[in-house]
């Protein structure tokens, strides 16, 4: 086999390894690295290749979905209307919430104190580049700004897996909900503002 396809091999391996880490952490109640390698179909010793500790493998896996959600955000501005980007970049935050929670309960304090110090700005900016998108459009409410939704949306690593389904997905409706522009003279409905169930799927 010639370097390339080596180089092949392995990226896939990789990648694999870090995409079944990535199910067991939002599936299963305990990470254990030869599930991980047995789902992914390689061998433990392939797998310690590329992760040599548990913290590495669960570090990468958040790394991966912080540059997925940042990197998210300017590609939904140019597909959709900023309040609609918004909402489905939300439902991103969605499955990222999940792996956080996963991946810092299982790593030790430290490690999770420096993932959440690298990823805290990417998402701050991706934040900011979509409720300023609003404002300029008029859909969103100009005393917004990222730490606001920042800390609004920190409940969902908190939720209970027992209770995710039933409110995840209802709770960031309410948050969306809330950073909507209104009139100031039109009175508020129980349904004015929300968007279809659809544009936020979880």
């Amino acid at each position: 086999m010639n370097p390339a396809s080596l180089r092949a091999d392995a990226a896939d391996n990789r990648a694999r390894i870090i995409a079944a880490a990535r199910a067991m952490i939002t599936n299963a109640d305990e990470v254990k690295l030869n599930a991980i390698a047995r789902q992914a179909g390689v061998g433990q010793g392939t797998l310690y290749r590329h992760f040599p500790t548990r913290e590495d493998l669960l570090a990468e896996v958040y790394r991966e979905d912080v540059d997925a959600l940042v990197a998210a955000a300017p590609a939904l501005l140019t597909e959709h209307e900023p309040l609609t980007a918004l909402a489905r970049w939300f439902d991103r935050v969605a499955g990222y919430a999940q792996v956080k929670r996963g991946v810092f309960g299982a790593v030790e304090a430290g490690v999770s104190q420096d993932l959440a110090a690298h990823s805290l700005g990417p998402i701050g900016e991706a934040l900011t580049l979509l409720l300023d998108a609003g404002k300029a459009d008029g859909t969103i409410r100009p005393d917004i700004d990222a730490r606001d939704v920042i800390l609004l949306i920190g409940y969902l690593t908190r939720l209970e897996q027992a209770e995710w389904d039933a409110r995840a997905r209802h709770l960031l409706l309410v948050v969306l909900d809330g950073l909507r522009q209104r009139d100031q003279d039109q009175p508020r409905h129980a349904d004015s503002g929300k968007l279809p169930a659809s544009h936020l799927q979880i």
